[in-house]
């Protein structure tokens, strides 16, 4: 067994009901706090009349902020100005990736005072993250990014020169993630799809990974194995839909774990050029691209690496995900595909060119593709591969 490393994970709340315990979890830091909510996914339902009720009984005094795109870095550093005077001790991010990223980037710069270009990767000039962080509550509202597990906050500056970057640091981890599956039952069909593949996308990623290890390997196996129980039933509602929202916020948690642990691969390489310059939804970008690269990547290691041990790996999806044995491995990478084809098609993932994407912008995503989950895609692809695999989903 090769060497490995585990960062640093928050401490995890699961279950229904898990909600309740918030305010006694935030009462531990102090007493000023700042909520930060998506625009709908909380304010719209009785949880959260539940939820200021609980606070106030607690003793605590909050401000309140919602996030309803995906975060830029302006955003960021407007929120972080306007509560920086106002002396408060933990942060509570409650929805979806977008306000789980965004309370995750200001509760690490309301001491700093500086801003957040200053230690975004790839962009600026990168200073190392010192700290101090404002301690952090995540609670998920969707069972897709995982966000409550990571310690990046992904934020966006969408336009011809826009961009997709990470603010990243162990001191940006939650110190709870709270995941209470009641708060996923307001989750529309197309949300349930996009978040479901791209929890799904960030397991199968990180399994093949080349940093891969036999822990991160075991946690990927049993989110993959919630996700082809629960994710169709939960999208259709049909069976029982409690269970498949509990299993699909499990799903959803260890991708995160994992993803933190040993990156990602092509799929999420892609997902940033395209969010930067398109205004296309991450998780509809894991839907309608993993199929395709996962096909790619198999055809070019069957192609220049037969050796690679991520075939194998890839084999063992087919069985996992198809709950089948077959006879050859070569059986088992078809039969993934195919799924993966299949589940894109049931869920009706849109294709790129419904964003405006078009074949005369191929150039430009992939010459911005090779970030760092690029970089851990078990086979280096080249940019002919890159463009191919974007033109077969325009």
């Amino acid at each position: 067994m090769q060497p490995f490393a585990i960062a640093r994970l928050p401490r995890i709340e699961f279950g229904p009901g898990a909600l309740q315990r918030v305010p006694q979890l935030a009462r531990r830091y102090g007493t000023r706090l700042l909520l930060v909510t998506g625009g709908k996914s909380l304010l719209e339902t009785p949880h959260w009349g539940a939820l200021q009720a609980a606070l106030a009984a607690e003793g605590l005094n909050w401000l309140h902020c919602t996030i309803s795109e995906e975060p830029s870095p302006g955003l960021i550093d407007e929120l972080v100005q306007a509560y920086a005077g106002e002396d408060i001790q933990v942060v509570i991010g409650i929805g979806g990736g977008s306000a789980l990223d965004a309370a995750k980037a200001v509760a690490g710069l309301l001491r700093v005072g500086r801003s957040v270009m200053d230690y975004l990767e790839g962009v600026g000039p990168e200073l190392p993250y010192t700290g101090p962080a404002v301690p952090l509550i995540a609670v998920p509202t969707t069972a897709g990014t995982g966000s409550e597990a990571t310690k990046n906050a992904v934020l966006s500056r969408q336009g011809a020169d826009g961009f997709k970057k990470s603010f990243r640091d162990d001191q940006l981890v939650a110190e709870y993630a709270v995941l209470d599956p009641d708060l996923l039952a307001a989750c529309p069909p197309a949300l349930i799809a996009a978040n479901g593949m791209d929890a799904l996308t960030q397991l199968l990623e990180s399994f093949v990974s080349t940093r891969a290890n036999p822990l991160t390997d075991a946690l990927a196996l049993s989110g993959l194995e919630a996700v082809r129980d629960s994710l169709l039933p939960w999208y259709r509602q049909t069976g029982d839909t409690t269970e498949a929202r509990g299993q699909m916020a499990y799903a959803a948690l260890l991708s995160g774990i994992t993803l933190a642990q040993c990156g990602l691969g092509s799929v999420h390489g892609l997902a940033s050029p395209l969010g930067a310059f398109y205004p296309i939804p991450h998780g509809v970008v894991c839907g309608t691209l993993v199929a395709e690269a996962t096909a790619v990547n198999i055809a070019c290691m069957q192609e220049r690496e037969p050796g690679n041990p991520a075939l194998a790996k890839y084999a063992q999806l087919g069985e996992l995900l198809c709950n089948k044995v077959f006879t050859h491995q070569t059986m088992a990478q078809d039969a993934l595909v195919d799924l993966l084809q299949d589940w894109t098609e049931q869920m009706q993932l849109p294709r790129l060119s419904v964003y405006g994407v078009t074949a005369d912008g191929l150039d430009q995503i992939t010459a911005h593709a090779r970030g760092s989950s690029m970089k851990t895609n078990p086979v280096v692809l080249t940019d002919g591969e890159i463009k191919s695999l974007l033109l077969s989903r325009l």
